[in-house]
């Protein structure tokens, strides 16, 4: 009878632990499984109230054209949006605040020189006159970061409210660019006219910082060849191919000036738009493939923002930046 007794429980404890081996990561697993389903959802930050522009700002009512369609908006809010796509918002609020009051200078210039749009007083394409992002899209982009970069951009341009460069007392054309290779150009050495207060000055950009500073672009003879035929049908391309880019001549800031392509002398800036290239400031290997190395980003005239952004973390405020890259000028306020 004590032999049975023994075997059953032997038996029982078997049937036990057994069930206790199975049971025990469901028991791990279930709290795990709530931890993770059943957490409390995040909450998402609470977007800042409709941005109010400064009182000079918002007395200014501008026509917008975006595309095919002119929308009304006050000059502080056609700024924001300008910001938002122009000048990276990570950047130091010092240099926003100088990009800020760049572009209400710009504005200001395009507007008392005669605005070149029909039914509006400026647009937002970049390769006419200014970017422009919404806020919405802007959202988009920065994520996480959103109400901290909107708050700093809305900081920038209302800490500027009405305020311009003026040379002789008039706005100026306020242009800039993302990076130049160390010095800015003169206005007279990338397009037609100079300009007395855009005029080389050193740059003193964190190169490390900056998304690609050197870039290398390949283009093929034969591509090479047809995009400069369709911009200059008069070029000619049937020498060898280490000819057909000779003589370049260098400006004061390192960039190219002139160049002969295909026995036609053209600009450096020209190339630059042909082969789309980042800038102006380029050195090239010629054969089957064409290489060229590019430093730089943008026409290089005027402000640098990757210049501005490296001032400002120097400790210089936003007017000395614009002092800095605009010659013999100074900041004063709107007039009517």
């Amino acid at each position: 009878m004590k032999k049975k007794t023994g075997v059953a429980q032997s038996l029982a404890v078997s049937v036990g632990l057994a069930a206790a081996l199975f049971l025990l990561p469901l028991f791990c697993i279930t709290p795990a499984r709530e931890a993770l389903f059943n957490r409390e959802e995040r909450v998402e930050e609470t977007p800042p109230p409709p941005f109010v522009s400064g009182v000079a700002d918002g007395e200014r009512v501008l026509k917008v054209l975006d595309g095919e369609t002119v929308t009304e908006m006050d000059l502080g809010t056609y700024l924001l949006g300008v910001l938002r796509a122009e000048m990276p918002a990570s950047f130091p609020v010092e240099a926003l605040k100088a990009q800020a009051v760049a572009a209400r200078t710009y504005t200001c210039y395009q507007i008392q020189s005669g605005s070149h749009h029909e039914n509006a007083d400026i647009c937002t394409d970049h390769t006419c006159c200014q970017a422009y992002l919404d806020e919405e899209t802007a959202r988009a982009n920065w994520g996480k970061e959103a109400n901290t970069y909107e708050e700093k951009l809305r900081t920038a341009v209302k800490e500027t409210d009405g305020e311009v460069i003026l040379y002789d007392a008039q706005p100026i054309l306020a242009v800039f660019h993302s990076s130049s290779a160390g010095l800015t150009r003169p206005a007279g050495e990338v397009w037609l006219n100079g300009l007395p207060y855009l005029q080389a000055v050193e740059s003193p950009e964190d190169t490390q910082a900056i998304p690609n500073y050197y870039s290398r672009v390949e283009v093929s003879a034969r591509e090479l060849r047809e995009k400069f035929l369709a911009a200059y049908p008069e070029m000619d391309f049937s020498g060898e191919k280490t000819s057909w880019l000779t003589g370049a001549v260098t400006d004061s800031a390192g960039s190219v000036d002139t160049i002969t392509v295909g026995g036609k002398t053209i600009k450096g800036a020209q190339v630059r738009s042909v082969l789309g290239l980042r800038s102006a400031c380029f050195t090239w290997e010629a054969g089957e493939t064409f290489v060229f190395y590019v430093t730089g980003y943008g026409h290089g005239v005027g402000l640098s923002q990757y210049g501005a952004a490296a001032m400002a973390e120097g400790g210089a405020d936003y007017r000395e930046i614009l002092t800095h890259y605009y010659s013999g000028v100074e900041i004063g306020n709107m007039t009517a």
